[in-house]
């Protein structure tokens, strides 16, 4: 993941209010803040896209917790995207702001889905705007770095 150019960051500094008996914060906390990243990735990318026409649902997300957050960390999701046919993968890291560690990486499996077709689907201007935001063309999102990141792990 270290090739790989995080354009989108979302600040999660005042989220961790969940922690377990040793002061780590909560597992399931992660999957709160990688959700909102994701959905604020979405927004920023897509804008005021037509919603009754498209769904963008998770069809598979998987988490690795490298080292405890403590309720005193400042942390920043992270979020990249790489496109693979009808499917894009995110990859998202929460990372302290202060020394810059990756504490947890998640990797997700997005589908398009169009509600009129029930086809599953990312129509060409939903590509075109992820590779506008990446700054990347068609062929370079498609390369497989994350894909292959995913299914290794």
């Amino acid at each position: 993941a270290e090739d790989i150019k995080f354009r989108h960051t979302m600040t999660g500094a005042d989220t961790i209010r969940d922690v377990d008996q040793f002061g780590h914060m909560n597992n399931s906390v992660y999957f709160s803040l990688y959700d909102l990243a994701k959905t604020t990735y979405i927004k920023d990318v897509f804008g005021s896209a037509d919603w009754s026409k498209l769904a963008i649902v998770v069809a598979n997300i998987n988490a690795n917790f490298f080292m405890p957050v403590f309720f005193s960390d400042h942390l920043v999701i992270e979020t990249a995207v790489d496109i693979w046919g009808i499917e894009f993968y995110l990859l998202q890291r929460a990372v302290t702001t202060d020394t810059h560690e990756v504490k947890c990486e998640c990797r997700t499996v997005m589908v398009g889905y169009d509600l009129a077709t029930k086809d599953e689907l990312i129509s060409e201007d939903y590509k075109k705007a992820i590779c506008r935001y990446e700054e990347k063309t068609l062929e370079e999102l498609s390369k497989t770095e994350i894909v292959i990141d995913f299914l290794c792990c």
